[in-house]
């Protein structure tokens, strides 16, 4: 497969369906995941990003629908490219799915070639670049998710991962905790507080050796902020 090959999860319950678009997108040169209903797809997303989505609406238990609602409520997929694939023909419908979030709507049984088309469309104009990230001796790739400080490879979790991410494009800024769950795990999500100290934890574990100054710094009362300063 192409390194450069754009990365693309399908999701779609009919078995025949996904087959064929997964065969004839792979066939074009995408590199594709294919799952079967939201809450796969939600535990594909958190594990890594692609560069776009195809979601059928009508899929068992979580819809299509509310995946995109929940992809534009999670900051770091907010701006995730999404294609909504119905059977669905009615205007209201389409209103409802662009209204939902998505960026656009195919009306099944749609050609390859057309999806195509508008996956090609989708992500021309929603290109990222993947700056790599530096703050004092540590190194963040955002497009590998490599980390690494003073030379040493860091291994993080997802949500440690997103953590560093976010506190390396903002420093010096301190952030409360309710900031932090909203910025990191969206506004519709119910997370505890707490939550963000265990994983504040966790993240100042990996990043930081026994002789190495610790850049996470707890303001008492106010939140967490990254900052060499201290």
């Amino acid at each position: 497969m192409n390194q450069t090959a754009a990365r693309v999860l399908i999701v779609e319950d009919d078995p025949a369906i996904q087959l064929m678009l997964r065969y004839n997108l792979e066939k074009r040169g995408y590199e594709v995941t294919a799952v079967s209903d939201g809450e796969t797809a939600l535990q594909a997303l958190e594990q890594a990003r692609p560069d776009a989505a195809v979601l059928d609406w009508m899929l068992p238990g979580l819809s299509g629908l509310e995946l995109c609602r929940r992809i534009r409520a999670t900051p770091r997929l907010r701006d995730l490219p999404v294609i909504m694939l119905t059977a669905r023909s009615d205007e209201q419908d389409s209103i409802r799915g662009l209204d939902g979030g998505a960026d656009d709507y195919i009306v099944k049984p749609c050609s390859v070639e057309t999806l195509d088309a508008r996956l090609r469309a989708l992500l021309r104009r929603t290109q990222v670049s993947y700056d790599l990230l530096t703050f004092a001796d540590l190194r963040l790739d955002p497009e590998t998710h490599r980390v690494e400080r003073a030379g040493r490879l860091v291994t993080l979790g997802p949500t440690e991962f997103r953590l560093l991410e976010f506190f390396m494009r903002n420093p010096k800024r301190v952030f409360s905790r309710e900031d932090l769950l909203q910025r990191i795990w969206g506004e519709n999500m119910h997370v505890e507080l707490r939550t963000i100290d265990v994983h504040i934890r966790r993240l100042r574990r990996a990043v930081n050796a026994d002789d190495e100054a610790d850049y996470i710094r707890t303001v008492r009362s106010a939140g967490y902020s990254l900052d060499d300063t201290y």
